[in-house]
């Protein structure tokens, strides 16, 4: 009987310090999906921000070349008029 009480104590004991260090590692994985969701976030901006970015390029890429094309046509423009005019 005596054996049993310290059997059954003991295991309480043992899980006891099971719950403390399961407590310990819940907190720290609390931690660290805190820490990674505000790196998703961050990361998530910087995505969006680097789109816009693009977006932006891209069009003033456009109207580069829409400048360069009208410059080119007027330049011909003006050489089909200049040779008529001879």
């Amino acid at each position: 009987m005596l054996k049993q009480v310290v059997d059954a104590v003991r295991q309480l004991f043992l899980l006891l310090r099971d719950v403390e260090q399961t407590k310990e590692t819940v907190a720290s994985l609390k931690e660290q999906l805190a820490e990674t969701n505000e790196l998703v976030r961050q990361l998530s901006s910087e995505v969006q921000r680097n789109k816009e970015t693009e977006q932006h390029e891209r069009e003033k890429l456009v109207l580069r070349l829409e400048n360069a094309l009208l410059r080119m046509e007027r330049q011909l423009a003006e050489k089909r008029g200049g040779r008529g005019k001879k």
